[in-house]
Formats: C-alpha cells, structure tokens, sequence
C-alpha cells in the first residue's frame, strides 16, 4: 500500500466525556497492559495536516513536469529536423540545381551554311537532321530537315554540371520521359518512324557528357523529307 493512502497519526487517542467504565472481568488496574494493536485505522484524517494535503498535490505536480520534459524533446527533434534540413551538404539530391528539357527548335544566334560536315555530338541541336545517321558515331553530317536524311533530333534532357552520375538504368528511364515529352507534327505520320534515344555513358559522364537526346529514325535510310517538328 502506498505510503500516502495512510492518513498521519492523531497527536491523542479520541476522548470522550466521561472516564470509560472496566467491564466485569476486565483485569484491574494491577493487572500486565494488553498489547498495543499492530495497526490503526481512522475514519477520517483531521482537517489541517500537513502530510495529507501534500498527498493530493504530489501528482499533479509529477504530471506537470512530464509534460514539460515532453514538450522539449518534441520541440529538440523539431529543431533539429529544420537544422538538418536546412544544413548545406545535407541531402545532394535536393540542393541540385533541375535540369533543362528542350523540344522546340532554337535559331542559332549565327546560322550556319548546310550541309555541314563533321559536327560533334556536343554540338547538335534539337530540329538537326542527320543523313546515315550512327548515334555512336563520334561526327555527323547535318543537312537540311526538307531533303533526305535518316534521323532528326526532337528532344533533349542537360542534366547540370555538378550532378552525380545517375546509372545507366535511371539514365534509360530519363530518355524515355524526354521522347515521350517531345512533340511531333502530323508530318510524323508520312513515314514510319522509330524513336530512338542516347544518354551518356559513365565514361562519357566523367569527361563532361551530361545530355540525353530523343531522335525520329527511319529504319530505311535517308527517306524523311520534311521536319517533324513545329
């Protein structure tokens, strides 16, 4: 039992008006004391004690202080969430600047003569058209979109510069996104076209390659005749 259930000791026995009278039989006054009971148990505590009032104030005062220690460790992990959150370094993939997705044709600020011979893949641009087109070729021949070529390039994808080397299979999903986001005209239709796409490789990625490219191929050589493109 609990030692606050046990109301305080009386400072005297109860009294009452007269002096009790010793029943018949009972031991006289020259006889050995009865043993003191082992417990005493009083209806009630007295009005004023101490000991009692502070029985009822103990808990309320032990919840109070619960709370309070839960609201600052709730209020602790909540600051500590925003600090992490907000420290730099913290989650890469968060603080990289998005990429840039490209599928309209943008006039060079210098137009170049075509055909032209030998162009880079770093240098092609969205609306190009490529005769004999190898998309593992280091060099292509880019000619203009209204007489015969094999592929036109309809969409791009540059990742930024700092942004860590993704994998070969997002890189894939990556490439299909920026095909389906590209957007053909009905001259699509003239010819039967396949839809083929290049991301760079870990390699590449290491020497600067950060663009996945969507092209319109035809499977029988130079016999689009027109762009695909607005």
């Amino acid at each position: 039992m609990n030692h606050q259930d046990i109301p305080p000791k009386p400072a005297a026995p109860p009294r009452t008006g007269s002096i009790p009278q010793v029943p018949a039989g009972h031991p006289g006054p020259d006889a050995a004391p009865a043993p003191a009971p082992e417990t005493v148990t009083w209806s009630q505590a007295p009005k004023d004690s101490g000991p009692g009032k502070r029985a009822n104030r103990g808990p309320l005062v032990w919840k109070t202080v619960f709370v309070v220690v839960i609201l600052a460790v709730v209020g602790g992990l909540a600051w500590l969430a925003v600090w992490l959150n907000s420290s730099p370094g913290a989650d890469p993939a968060k603080n990289a600047a998005p990429g840039v997705l490209q599928t309209t044709v943008t006039p060079p600020a210098t137009p170049q003569p075509l055909p032209r011979e030998g162009v880079a893949p770093a240098a092609y641009a969205v609306g190009d058209c490529f005769t004999d087109f190898d998309p593992q070729a280091l060099a292509s021949k880019v000619v203009p979109c209204d007489t015969g070529h094999s592929a036109q390039l309809v969409a791009t994808y540059l990742y930024p510069d700092k942004a860590a080397y993704p994998g070969a299979e997002p890189l894939k999903a990556k490439a299909l996104e920026v095909c389906q986001a590209a957007k053909l005209t009905p001259a699509a239709n003239q010819f039967q076209l396949n839809y083929q796409r290049s991301f760079p490789s870990s390699t590449s990625w290491q020497s600067g390659d950060r663009r996945v490219d969507c092209y319109v191929t035809a499977d029988r050589g130079n016999v689009i005749n027109a762009s695909v493109l607005p």
